[in-house]
């Protein structure tokens, strides 16, 4: 593989998950190569737009061949950081919280959970998936015991921050936030922001523009 290009837009980045899931579906259905125009037809993109965001990490495609499945899968897998595995911890064991720990997907793409932490005392000692509810009080120490990669954010937009602060504090460098709220991190901490409510109000919003569309 050619050395990744700098630059390169969140566009891109964004759409390489949507790739590697479905030649995930591809490897499972035994299909070993396909052309642009294939995968176009599968994924939704132009021929000609999966070209360019492949172009931009390397040279993966033969003329009159298309691309090698497994191959272009492992490439995909290899950009995405895949090469490795992630241990992460749940703060937060809500709704939210138990079903990002009870979704074994990220298992198989190789993040294992390693804590789950809440403060209410309701469920600090259950188990969701073998794995015990911790009080979030020892979430400093366990920390400080444990290597662990990704912090995932799932307490009230009051409490984010200060959960933000205690595991940048304790080296985490990888913070995926579900808090209805903008964390403030260090240049090198990386966040990513999921808001439920954000997308749930983009999909309002293209309802309506299509039913004036229609009108």
């Amino acid at each position: 593989m050619e050395k990744k290009k700098s630059n390169i837009s969140m566009a891109v980045i964004k759409r390489l998950p949507k790739y590697h899931r479905y030649l995930s579906e591809l490897l499972k259905n035994d299909v070993d190569r396909i052309s642009s125009k294939e995968l176009s037809e599968k994924i939704g993109f132009t021929a000609s737009q999966i070209r360019q965001d492949l172009n931009c990490f390397g040279d993966f495609g033969q003329q009159g061949y298309g691309y090698n499945v497994k191959d272009l899968y492992n490439e995909i897998s290899a950009i995405l950081g895949l090469s490795k595995e992630y241990k992460h911890i749940i703060i937060g064991a809500g709704n939210i919280g138990q079903a990002i720990a009870n979704y074994t997907r990220f298992d198989k793409l190789g993040f294992e959970l390693e804590g789950i932490f809440d403060a209410n005392p309701k469920l600090i000692g259950l188990k969701i998936r073998d794995i015990e509810i911790q009080d979030i009080d020892n979430l400093t120490s366990f920390l400080k015991t444990h290597k662990i990669d990704i912090g995932v954010i799932c307490v009230p937009k009051n409490n984010a921050q200060k959960v933000c602060n205690l595991l940048v504090e304790n080296g985490i460098k990888g913070i995926w936030n579900f808090a209805p709220t903008d964390l403030i991190v260090p240049d090198d901490v990386v966040v990513e922001n999921v808001h439920l409510s954000e997308s749930l109000l983009t999909l309002t919003y293209l309802l309506k523009d299509k039913e004036e569309e229609n009108n």
